[in-house]
């Protein structure tokens, strides 16, 4: 088996639990424009992809569209400190891997200064090498653009990485840049839902990528 050397995370799902957050800033924003609510069911469908796709309903109004990106942000970090926290065992986890020598990422669809600010909450920013949001990307995930952009940037092989993430948004996108795939099953999906993207690996628990990676 081929050596890992670089390790890329997805964010919300994955290390920082925000689902809840994230969900109730969807609604807030609908409410606020006098649209019709969606179910919890609708956006976790979407999680992992960024507000423009999330919002695509509503493409055709770009004065709308924008009014209701920033009314989300607003929400969102209004209440971003107090309602985050990281998944139990994922900060540890994760400064083992660096503190190991490995490569380290985050390749989120969240914008980089929100993503830090995720990683600047639960003590990580410090932990990962580079960023790569959404505003750095034409193609978000599904696409494997981000992920090869984040390779690029590290000078790292493909054949050489993993990508842990928690949505099928995740996996997919992984497969599709050719790393690894390893699907954080402490987030908000089973393995049911998980399950047609055959990940390369199950990680019951953060302790689990310690295992592949031969920590």
């Amino acid at each position: 088996m081929t050596r890992i050397t670089t390790v890329l995370f997805d964010l919300d799902g994955t290390i920082i639990d925000s689902v809840r957050l994230i969900l109730d800033s969807y609604h807030h924003t609908l409410a606020t424009h006098g649209l019709d609510a969606k179910s919890d069911d609708y956006w976790l469908a979407g999680l992992g992809t960024p507000l423009r796709v999330q919002f695509r309903p509503w493409a055709d109004d770009p004065p709308r569209l924008e009014a209701m990106i920033a009314t989300y942000r607003e929400y969102n970090l209004a209440h971003h400190d107090s309602r985050v926290t990281a998944y139990p065992g994922v900060v540890e986890m994760v400064r083992k891997v660096k503190s190991a020598g490995l490569r380290t990422g985050l390749v989120t669809s969240k914008n980089s200064p929100g993503a830090r600010r995720g990683l600047r909450v639960v003590g990580l920013e410090e932990a990962m090498e580079l960023v790569i949001g959404a505003e750095d990307v034409q193609n978000p995930k599904p696409h494997p653009e981000p992920i090869e952009l984040a390779l690029r940037r590290l000078g790292q092989t493909a054949e050489e990485a993993i990508y842990v993430g928690d949505s099928t948004h995740d996996m997919e996108s992984g497969r599709a840049a050719r790393v690894l795939t390893a699907a954080a099953l402490w987030g908000p999906f089973d393995r049911a839902h998980l399950a047609a993207t055959a990940p390369d690996y199950w990680l019951e628990t953060p302790g689990d990528l310690l295992t592949i990676v031969g920590l």
